[in-house]
Formats: C-alpha cells, structure tokens, sequence
C-alpha cells in the first residue's frame, strides 16, 4: 500500500508538470522499455524460478546449499544486467522504432535520450527484486515491496524542486536522472536486512550444482512466459502510438490506476502464497486438498476487494482519475478521455488478478510450461484484435479516433479472461476444484453495481447543483459526463466514500463473510482505541 500511494503521487506530479501532450507521451514511452525488461527479468520471473527452489531449501534446513543458490543466482543476474544494459544503450533507436513507431522528429529523438538514461536503471531493479526473492522465502514482505517508495520518491523530490524552472523536456530528463537514483536506492536499502539473512554471501557464476540447474531450468518458459505478457503492453502501445501521443501517456495513466487493485491485491496474496505453497510437503492427496484450500480462499480475498474497484473504474472512474490527476497541466477534458480507458481496462481486471494467483500455484506445482502456453495464446488473441479494435472499429462506428485506446483495452482484457479460464482449468483437473462457492459471484456483483449506482448518482446530483448552464451541458455531452463544480478531491472524497460505504453494507447485508469479517476487526480495533 505505501509503494503503490507513493507511486500515485508521482503519477500526480508528473501529470501535473508534464501534462498529457508529446513530452508526457514521450516519457511514457521511454520509461515502458526499462520496465518492461525489469518486468521481465525481475520480479516476476525470479519469484517463479528462484522462490520455489530456495524456499524449499529453507524448509529442509539445508541453509549451506541455499546460501550457494543465493549467490549464483546474484552472480548471474549481475552479469547479465551489464551485458544488457550496454546493449540497450547502444541499440535504444532500434527499440524505440520497434515500440514507438508512430513517433517521428523531436518527440522521437527526445525519447532515445531519455530511454538511454533510463537503461542502467534496469540492472538495479533486478537486484532489488533479487532481494525481494531473498527476503520473501524469509517470510520478510514489508521492506522488499515498500522499497519501491523510495524511487517513486526520487523522482517526485526531482519534479517538485525543478517542476516550476524548467521547462518539460529538460524536466522529463532531470526526472529521467532521477529515476535512476531512486533504482539504487531501492537496491541498497534492501541488501543489509538480505545479507543479514544469507549465512555467507558468496557471489559466483557456478552453473555445477543442481539447485542452480534447477532455478535456471525453471527461469527459461518463465522468462518466455513473461515476455509474451510483457509483449501484449508493447503491442498496445505501438499502436497507441497510431493514434496519439495523448493517447499514449493517457493509456499510462489509466493503466497506473488499473493496476492498483491488480497490485494491491493480487501481487499482496500471491507474493504471500508462494512461498507459502512452495513449502507444502506431505502425500499427493494431501498437498492436493492444501494447494486447493489455499488457492480458494485466496480467490475470495482477491474478488471480494477487485470487483468493487471494476465497478468504481466503470460508474466513477472520472472521480477516481480526477482526484489523482487533474492539476496543473492535466485538465477536466484529459481526466473524461483516461475515464473512457479505465472502462475499457476493467473488463480483464478480475481475470488479471486472479490469473496472477494461479500462476503462482502452477509455479510452485513446479509447472512453467503451462503459464507459458496460456500466455502465448493470450498475446495471440491481443495482437490479432487490438489493431482492428484500436485503429479501425472506431472509424467504422463513427466514434472519435482516440477512443481507440478503451477499445485496446478492452480486447486485451477479453484476452486475459480466455488465459484465466484455461489456468483454472488445468488447475481443477490437478488439485480439484478451483473457484467460488455457489452465489458468491453475483452476491458481490450484486453489491459492487447498486455501490457504483449510488456513486453515480451522487456525482450527477453534485454536478446539478447550483444548475449547469445549457452550453457546459453541450460540450459534456449531458449531465452523465459534466465534472461537478467542486474540486476533484472533495468530489472524490463524497463520491467515493459514499461508494465505499455502500459496497460494504451490501456485502455484509448478503452474508459476504469477508465484508462481516473486515468489519468486524476494524468495530474492535476501535474499541480498543
């Protein structure tokens, strides 16, 4: 919670300094190579091949051998990072032809520069997320994921001292800078509490031992499966590229706020779990009816707080953008266009988080094969319908261009509903089955759209009143889409205070346990207080 708050403070700042136009586009651009290759080679891919293995040695108490396991694997992923980085510095035109080519002149030459100050930040977060793997099979969450605090905070210390005296390129490079400062510090606030853990750190490139071989058997499909993951956000914005540059950094703002319940929640209980499942012993039935129990209730925890932010997305997403956004250069009209967007991400928001947790499952069943299949079909189905859906449906439905973005979106959401589909499947046939109780589903639904209704109508009555001149009705197209005269942080604070109230009285009206649960430890802690 404290990285991702941090993180959309920094999201604020930079729309407030940067705005949504060809500087902001070109920094979302440059900033989504380095995160993708630290997406790929970092946490995801280490959690998957690196937790299972070293959590298991912990378990069996063979720390000598887990130390050595430790260190190959920082020996490797350094070497590695360095090659890498150099590369990347050296070929960035070729990479930004490749995911940005619809950029042309300076808006393309400002964001080669940019991407080669951003490069060696990768090497960084990839040894973070080494002692993330480190401090996790430990049991020690709090520091690996609230060191992300700490580069958010770099960059907005950059945008508040130099935001007001510079002008946005030469602000997007000094954040640029910044940015690279924030990665080391992620890394080195981390690496005394993991050296403290290790018994002896001994860094080294010894591919002979089996525990090694079986990390890197394991990093191969898992860094294949993250890339054709990783690949579906390219793909996106190559062709957001074809639209706009507004529509490019305005799909980084949606997707900023889209992936907040993805990582809140989803990445909270699967980073939990895994090492967690990666532990279970015991015969087949038994670890069976474990990994069953664990997954289910992990599915619930994980539905019961997404599908009131699906509905927040889709009946108040406005609120939501606007209360984070709309400052300085970042308008009421950007905030309606990132409103559309978040309509458009929320259909696959559910499928993305849970598919986080299944996968998770697959890895410690020691399974990388299937995560990789599904996610390759996954891709599949994005690239052959985001180009039509993005570039071509709107012009056939008489819609503006730009609306192409929400329907990129969308597609890739559909996609990601066809890869959770297949995992459960597979996983169902493996442990038994995977899923929720019956009424479960609808119960929640049923609470999250009458919250998100309630919601709506608030934020309409607010934009009524004191009335609404004829022509501000006009140019919002009616009184659905019009801002309400207060400022976007009361707004949000009646809106979605009000929605949050809602959703809860329903769930624990409905006999959601979790809703009963939740509310009944905070009326305890506020007796205790």
């Amino acid at each position: 919670m404290a990285s991702r708050v941090m993180g959309l403070v920094r999201e604020r700042a930079l729309a407030h300094y940067l705005g949504n136009g060809l500087v902001a586009g070109a920094f979302r651009a440059a900033i989504r190579i380095p995160n993708f290759l630290q997406n790929l080679f970092g946490e995801g891919v280490l959690s998957a091949s690196f937790i299972p293995v070293y959590a298991q040695l912990l378990s069996k108490e063979d720390r000598e051998e887990a130390d050595r396991v430790a260190g190959a694997v920082f020996g490797l992923l350094a070497l590695a990072m360095g090659v890498m980085v150099a590369l990347g510095v050296l070929f960035t035109p070729a990479f930004i032809d490749v995911v940005a080519p619809g950029f042309e002149g300076e808006v393309r030459a400002l964001t080669i520069r940019l991407v080669r100050i951003l490069f060696p930040m990768v090497g960084m977060m990839v040894l973070a997320a080494w002692c993330l793997g480190i401090l996790n099979s430990h049991r020690r969450f709090f520091l690996s994921y609230a060191s992300g605090v700490l580069w958010s905070l770099a960059m907005i210390v950059a945008l508040l001292a130099l935001g007001g005296r510079l002008e946005p390129e030469r602000l997007a490079i000094a954040v640029a800078w910044a940015s690279v400062v924030g990665s080391l510090l992620q890394f080195g606030v981390q690496l005394p509490r993991v050296l403290s853990l290790l018994g002896r750190f001994r860094p080294s490139l010894d591919l002979a031992r089996a525990s090694v071989r079986q990390v890197l058997r394991s990093f191969g499909p898992v860094l294949v499966g993250r890339g054709v993951v990783q690949l579906s956000a390219f793909v996106d914005t190559a062709i957001a590229t074809e639209i706009s540059a507004r529509a490019v950094s305005s799909m980084g703002y949606a997707q900023i706020l889209s992936l907040l319940p993805v990582s809140l929640f989803g990445m909270a209980v699967s980073a939990a779990e895994l090492p967690e499942l990666s532990r279970t012993t015991g015969e087949q039935g038994e670890v069976a009816h474990k990994f069953q129990a664990r997954i289910n209730a992990g599915m619930r925890r994980i539905a019961f707080l997404v599908v009131p932010s699906v509905a927040a997305f889709v009946f108040v997403g406005d609120v939501v953008a606007g209360a984070l956004f709309q400052t300085g250069r970042f308008d009421a009209h950007d905030t309606r266009y990132v409103w559309y967007l978040l309509v458009g991400s929320a259909f696959g928001l559910l499928a993305s988080t849970l598919g986080r947790l299944q996968s998770s499952a697959y890895y410690a069943l020691r399974d990388t094969r299937t995560p990789l299949y599904t996610a390759t079909l996954r891709v599949a189905i994005t690239i052959a319908s985001a180009w039509v859906f993005g570039l071509y449906v709107p012009a056939w439905l008489g819609l503006p261009r730009e609306l192409g973005g929400a329907l990129i979106l969308a597609t890739t959401g559909l996609a990601g509903w066809v890869e959770f589909l297949l995992l459960r499947r597979g996983l169902s046939r493996r442990i038994g089955r995977i899923g929720f109780e019956a009424g479960y589903s609808q119960r929640l639904w049923a609470a999250a759209v009458g919250a998100g209704l309630l919601g709506l109508g608030l934020k309409m009555l607010l934009t009524r009143w004191r009335g609404l001149d004829p022509a501000v009705l006009r140019e919002w197209h009616g009184g659905l889409l019009a801002p309400p005269h207060l400022h976007p942080l009361i707004t949000a604070v009646l809106v979605l205070g009000t929605f949050g109230a809602a959703y809860f009285a329903l769930t624990a009206a409905l006999g959601i346990p979790e809703s009963r649960a939740m509310l009944g430890r905070f009326t305890r802690r506020l007796r205790r207080s």
